[in-house]
């Protein structure tokens, strides 16, 4: 299973499966990234954390403890 934590800078890669439960699921949901959408990874921050995304138009920060939870091909 590959996340969008592993994903690096310059990487597209397709939304295949959303993991976590209840609130956080939710929130990463209201934030665009749903089932079979695109993401662009932009930037890494120098020590890691957390990464500059580009989903359905717009910039978006997350964490990586996030992005783990973002099942991605």
């Amino acid at each position: 299973m590959k996340t969008l934590k592993d994903i690096g800078v310059g990487e597209t890669a397709t939304v295949v499966r959303l993991h976590g439960e209840g609130a956080v699921k939710r929130r990463i949901m209201d934030m665009g990234i749903t089932k079979g959408v695109e993401i662009l990874v932009r930037k890494v921050a120098p020590l890691g954390d957390p990464m500059e995304l580009n989903v359905r138009g717009y910039e978006l920060s997350l964490r990586k403890a996030d992005a783990q939870m973002i099942e991605v091909q």
